[in-house]
């Protein structure tokens, strides 16, 4: 997976489709990020550079609840990598 804008840009586009916000503020963020379960917010350390959100999003979308079914095909594949790359991490 590239780190770059368009990939950033992908991984917004899957939590936008599953219902979530996406709002980069300023804060103190020691995750570098901050979620608003109930209201479906994802609030982002603005400070962080494109490659420090794109690990952040990656980190962050496989323990949000998704509706893969509202996803579109290409949504649904990157998701499907962001999926199994965070297992791999884990094993």
């Amino acid at each position: 997976m590239k780190y770059n804008q368009s990939t950033l840009n992908k991984l917004e586009k899957i939590l936008d489709e599953a219902g979530y916000i996406v709002r980069y503020e300023r804060g103190s963020f020691q995750s570098g990020y901050c979620i608003l379960e109930h209201k479906k917010v994802v609030v982002l350390n603005k400070f962080l550079i494109p490659e420090g959100r794109i690990n952040t999003l990656m980190d962050l979308i496989p323990s949000l609840i998704i509706n893969y079914d509202l996803l579109t095909q290409d949504s649904q594949k990157l998701y499907d990598e962001v999926i199994e790359k965070n297992q791999n991490v884990e094993n």
